[in-house]
């Protein structure tokens, strides 16, 4: 039987900041979504020329190199991209990491999320297989999440209270960007769904950078926030306080 393969746009071997203790990052390639501070917009096209083809053994392989340092609570992250894009890809990956006792964590926007079959079985079957998910909700207001991605979130929201309603341990990430989602009334919006799910482990808010922006020139694309700067300290400390972060 022929192995799946996945397209690979790049590995991060030692990561601090994506899921519990260190962790080997796999960041897929393939985005529906067109976040408008996109800092890896070269992960969008899911078999772009640049992105590596390997099957769920190979980078196992390559990642237990790292066991060492992971110590009791480290593992895999897999990330994008958006990883659910390539989801048999990840479902092979995970059911094999588990199987040589790897923590396996996912990092997703939730923007392929659907109760439609075929997804939702493999989606069931996948969650079987990890320890944690980092969902990033973009925006709490599904209008305003369209107009800074593309897509609305009435199914990111399903997502999210699907995963309390199993119990699956979370970690709710949301990019503060001004004139979009620094505003106080979508803070304490986003507080209140939060507060109705069960399984929130850490909330995290993320400051939105510029650091990515020459991709998109290099790409030939116009960079969409063109201007805006990054929040204030005392903006992201606001946000912070209301959303309850955690660390």
């Amino acid at each position: 039987m022929e192995q799946i393969k996945g397209y690979v746009h790049s590995i991060e071997s030692f990561g601090a900041a994506d899921g519990p203790g260190i962790r080997y990052i796999i960041f897929l390639q393939g985005c529906n979504m067109r976040c408008r501070y996109c800092h890896n917009p070269d992960t969008w096209k899911c078999n772009d020329s640049t992105a590596k083809l390997y099957t769920a053994e190979e980078l196992l392989d390559k990642a237990e190199r790292n066991k060492p340092y992971w110590r009791d609570n480290g593992g895999i992250t897999v990330s994008g991209g958006e990883a659910l894009v390539q989801i048999d890809f990840l479902l092979d990956l995970f059911k094999k990491a588990k199987e040589r006792g790897i923590n396996t964590c996912l990092d997703t926007s939730g923007n392929p999320f659907t109760r439609e079959e075929p997804f939702f079985d493999k989606f069931e079957e996948l969650m079987k297989y990890t320890d944690t998910i980092l969902l990033d909700i973009k925006h709490i207001d599904s209008d305003k999440h369209k107009e800074l991605t593309g897509h609305p979130n009435d199914n990111i929201l399903d997502l999210a209270r699907y995963l309390s309603d199993i119990g699956k341990p979370v970690w709710i990430r949301h990019v503060l960007v001004p004139e979009y989602t620094d505003f106080d009334e979508y803070l304490y919006k986003l507080r209140e769904f939060i507060d109705t799910l069960k399984n929130v482990e850490r909330v995290e808010v993320l400051p939105y950078h510029t650091l990515g922006t020459f991709k998109w020139e290099k790409l030939g694309i116009s960079y969409p926030l063109e201007g805006i700067a990054p929040p204030s300290k005392d903006r992201i400390e606001n946000a912070r306080k209301i959303l309850g972060q955690t660390t």
